[in-house]
């Protein structure tokens, strides 16, 4: 077998891959055992900046618990509201980001260097959570184009703007509940993990 058909065979393993996984995720959501709350349609979760979002039950930023509030340069805060375990194996970390400066702030950097996640623009694609008991780091997830599955700023922030945002990584273990919350620029904040 040559290297063109092994990596045909590893593209199509990769596909299947992505399709059972995308299926099995898919079929795990349920319908709320045929309870309605009400009779308005149910319409998708938006993300801040209008890019659609997986539902969580994850608390809102609004949310007046505080886990981390972290300084960065140039007067950038960030209050870390939640960073709730999901059952389908996700940690969504929802808060607010606020620009207390009197300049526009355009995120440089927080996209992260890899070229896939630098095509995300202004975004929260280059947070991840670090482990440190277990020394794994846990990289934002994206869909299939690339695009996180975090908050992209694509006008930036203006200033004194405060705007929610939310980043998805895969889950650690269940045993794990500290972890550190790390975003390029700015300082780690220990979070907690409920759920």
């Amino acid at each position: 077998m040559d290297r063109a058909e092994n990596r045909a065979r590893t593209k199509a393993a990769a596909v299947t891959a992505a399709v059972a996984l995308a299926l099995t995720l898919t079929a795990c959501g349920g319908d709320g055992g045929g309870k309605k709350s009400d009779d308005k349609p149910s319409t998708p979760a938006s993300a801040p900046g209008g890019q659609s979002r997986p539902q969580t039950n994850a608390p809102t930023a609004q949310s007046t618990e505080v886990l981390a509030t972290v300084r960065g340069g140039d007067g950038i805060e960030i209050v870390i509201n939640s960073a709730k375990r999901d059952a389908g194996g996700f940690v969504t970390v929802e808060g607010v980001v606020a620009n207390n400066s009197s300049q526009g702030f355009t995120a440089p950097g927080w996209q992260g260097s890899e070229q896939e996640l630098r095509d995300n623009g202004a975004s929260m694609a280059g947070a991840s959570l670090v482990d440190k008991s277990g020394k794994k780091r846990y990289l934002i997830l994206r869909d299939t184009d690339g695009r996180c599955l975090c908050t992209r700023f694509p006008t930036g922030l203006t200033a004194g703007q405060k705007i929610p945002f939310y980043a998805q990584f895969p889950a650690p273990p269940a045993t794990v509940t500290d972890v550190d919350f790390q975003l390029p620029t700015m300082p780690t904040a220990t979070i907690k993990i409920s759920g």
